[in-house]
């Protein structure tokens, strides 16, 4: 903003005719596209952005340069070799690489979203509001049961997501 508008807030003459000022707004926006060129490609993607949207936008900025899968086969393929390394650092029960691997397999499953046209924060969203509606449900049959989950096991709170499940459709 600030250097936008030198006539405001800088020094420069506040006496300048519109046209002038309208002249040197061209002129720096001209100057600022001119470095963001010389930047990389993904170098404008904001930081603070949620990291599945994120990874969603440096992936099609990277496509626009032509660094993209053609295909949703390859895409599917990198999937499976990203679950096969995270499977293969968990045996190795190193926590630093399975962060990284777990990282990478989300990247993936972004890239796939993108390549589907889904949108992979409005996806994991419906999954958050469907495994906590799911999840309610096993607790309301339990509590009828006059049990928690914690009085529960897996055995019998998976009868009741399944049962969930059908509800659902």
């Amino acid at each position: 903003m600030v250097t936008r508008h030198p006539h405001v807030f800088g020094d420069d003459s506040r006496d300048k005719s519109a046209a002038q000022q309208t002249k040197d707004w061209e002129t720096q926006k001209a100057q600022e596209r001119a470095a963001k060129a010389r930047g990389g490609v993904l170098d404008d993607v904001a930081l603070g952005l949620p990291a599945l949207m994120r990874a969603v936008k440096l992936q099609k900025r990277a496509a626009r340069v032509g660094f993209d899968w053609p295909s949703t086969d390859q895409v599917l393929d990198k999937l499976v070799e990203e679950a096969r390394e995270v499977v293969d650092a968990s045996e190795r029960l190193d926590q630093q690489a399975l962060a990284a691997e777990i990282g990478d397999l989300l990247f993936v499953v972004a890239n796939l979203a993108r390549h589907l046209g889904v949108d992979p924060e409005e996806a994991l969203r419906g999954t958050n509001a469907k495994f906590t509606r799911r999840f309610g449900f096993i607790e309301a049959e339990l509590a009828a049961r006059g049990k928690t989950p914690g009085e529960s096991d897996l055995e019998e709170m998976d009868a009741l997501w399944d049962a969930a499940k059908a509800a659902d459709r």
